[in-house]
């Protein structure tokens, strides 16, 4: 992928002065009387950005700057324009717009403001509100959401999706030797879609789901699961909770089998204690790589004085995506929407990822191993995607 770089030209003032010798006296000066100058009358103040803003692409970001989410989102703000300034784009410009009063009201100032590209909101509820107003614009929606259930028709998911995290973990525990698969699954939304997936990948892997077990979340209920759960044989339990969550189940999965693989999902990765948890000692999750995260957090924390969010990349790398195809989009045309289905795809600080027909993002994703207080690679996440 070529790297975007846009030379900034400073110009610099050139002071001229010349000496004459006088032959003669001067003569005598003449006053003149101060000539007052005459300014134009002031055009009407319109709400917006400016309209004679024309020469760069209008992006809207859509993120909770207030409220309870604020932290990630201002993460997420913050990240974009670090993009911007390490990419050198001068022909794009970013305006964030609040959610946390309202997706729907952020967003029709977006598009009455003629953003032609909406990233984000970060949740899923906020991306129904948004994606109906932004289709009848013509405009697409680049959302921070790990709901694949909000994809499609114009509005594509960026965040990282558990599907794939545990096909991914999961593959790897069968070709290291593991057969026989128990999984112990949070209620709600996301545990649906992590038993689904779970089922699925073991059978795709050729392995076998000895046992499944749900809760609602707190140790009573997790403490009742695992009790059922250990009634069956298991070489491996997926965990589809937080790191946090997996600590507490561990003890008691330990007690029913010393030897049994804990894997977890892309959950553990957005946890920055994760490695020093050693309750996981051993434990094997997939998610994007962490390569790249170390030296855009040193970057982000110079520059801000705090650290990012996990999350935040996610505006890092669609700031990267926007610049690559505005390349060849002009500035007040329609985004080209059908660039983003690339079969080569793109890449960012989280690696290599494409959306497919669905909208929905597919990532390279590489294997850890919790060690010794911190994360070891254990398979490589892929550098691009086969044909």
């Amino acid at each position: 992928m070529a790297t975007l770089l846009r030379g900034l030209v400073i110009g610099a003032a050139l002071a001229l002065s010349a000496c004459v010798r006088p032959s003669a006296p001067p003569p005598e000066p003449v006053r003149l009387e101060p000539v007052q100058p005459v300014r134009p009358a002031p055009g009407p103040v319109r709400p917006g950005l400016p309209e004679e803003d024309v020469a760069r692409h209008r992006v809207a970001l859509l993120v909770p700057t207030s409220g309870p989410n604020a932290g990630i989102g201002r993460s997420i703000a913050n990240a974009t324009q670090l993009a911007i300034l390490d990419t050198k784009a001068d022909n794009v410009r970013i305006t964030t717009y609040d959610t946390a009063p309202g997706a729907a009201a952020a967003a029709t100032r977006a598009l009455a403001d003629g953003n032609t590209l909406i990233l984000g909101p970060l949740l899923s509820e906020d991306v129904r509100a948004v994606a109906p107003l932004a289709r009848r614009a013509g405009v697409p929606v680049l959302s921070f959401s790990n709901d694949v259930g909000v994809a499609g028709n114009g509005t594509y998911v960026l965040g990282f999706t558990p599907a794939q995290s545990i096909e991914r973990v999961v593959d790897y525990a069968r070709r290291s030797g593991i057969t026989e698969f128990a999984g112990l699954i949070p209620s709600g939304l996301y545990g649906e879609r992590a038993s689904t997936a779970f089922l699925r990948a073991v059978e795709g892997a050729g392995g076998k789901v000895t046992a499944l077990e749900t809760y609602n979340r707190g140790a009573p209920a997790m403490n009742a699961a695992i009790a059922r759960l250990t009634r069956s044989p298991f070489q491996a339990v997926l965990i589809a909770d937080s790191a946090t969550g997996a600590v507490t189940a561990v003890p008691g999965i330990r007690r029913a089998s010393a030897t049994a693989r804990i894997l977890g999902t892309e959950l553990w990765n957005s946890d920055s204690a994760v490695g020093g948890m050693t309750a996981l000692n051993g434990s094997w999750f997939a998610s994007v790589s962490d390569t790249l995260y170390r030296t855009y957090a040193n970057k982000y924390r110079a520059r801000f004085g705090a650290a990012p969010y996990r999350l935040s990349t996610l505006g890092y790398d669609a700031v990267l995506l926007t610049v690559r195809i505005a390349r060849d989009w002009r500035p007040g045309d329609r985004f080209p929407a059908d660039r983003l289905v690339d079969r080569d795809g793109f890449g960012g600080i989280d690696g290599a990822f494409r959306f497919g027909r669905d909208g929905v993002a597919e990532r390279a994703l590489e294997v850890q191993e919790l060690r010794g207080g911190t994360t070891v690679t254990v398979s490589p996440a892929p550098q691009g995607f086969g044909r």
